[in-house]
């Protein structure tokens, strides 16, 4: 009779700890970004699932963090909230974009999208919702009921933070 011995847990190392982003010269600091980016667009490739609220603010905040105009864009799901697509649609100004309801649902039908999470970044810093970005919102999310596409929410984002219209009973 053999015994079986379980193997001991192996010690994951986390080779970030301790590191300071001040020590980090530019090019540093680019490289970490791009490390950011591609784990987050792991977590968000096509077929995977929104894990959390915060993994997809995250992920919107390093998608939008150095954009001077306003993009406004949609993560559209499946029925069981995995990512079909992420796009960016409409492309503004500094403190406006034109956003189609039109375009959305085309898209949105096309994609065989089940839900959506709108997005949108403020160029100016400040995440706090506009009554346009309220209004869009509910034209929005009206247009897209006619053909039973859910919105989850929508998150306005800036560099230092980013607002969840769901979180804030906006939706």
């Amino acid at each position: 009779m053999s015994s079986k011995t379980s193997p001991k847990p192996v010690k994951v190392e986390n080779r970030f700890t301790g590191i300071n982003t001040t020590q980090l010269n530019e090019l540093e600091k680019q490289s970490l970004v791009a490390l950011s980016m591609e784990v987050l667009q792991e977590q968000h490739k096509p077929g995977t699932a929104l894990s959390s609220p915060d993994q997809t603010r995250d992920y919107l905040r390093l998608r939008l963090i150095d954009r001077k105009a306003e993009v406004f864009g949609c993560l559209f799901l499946d029925n069981r909230h995995h990512v079909i697509e992420v796009n960016e649609l409409f492309q503004g100004t500094i403190n406006g974009a034109s956003v189609y309801p039109r375009v959305v649902v085309q898209e949105a039908l096309a994609l065989n999208a089940a839900a959506v999470v709108l997005f949108h970044n403020h160029p100016s810093g400040v995440a706090e919702p506009s009554f346009a970005d309220e209004a869009i919102t509910k034209r929005l999310k009206d247009a897209l009921a006619l053909v039973d596409i859910r919105v989850l929410d929508h998150f306005i984002v800036t560099a230092g933070e980013s607002v969840s219209f769901a979180e804030r009973g906006l939706l």
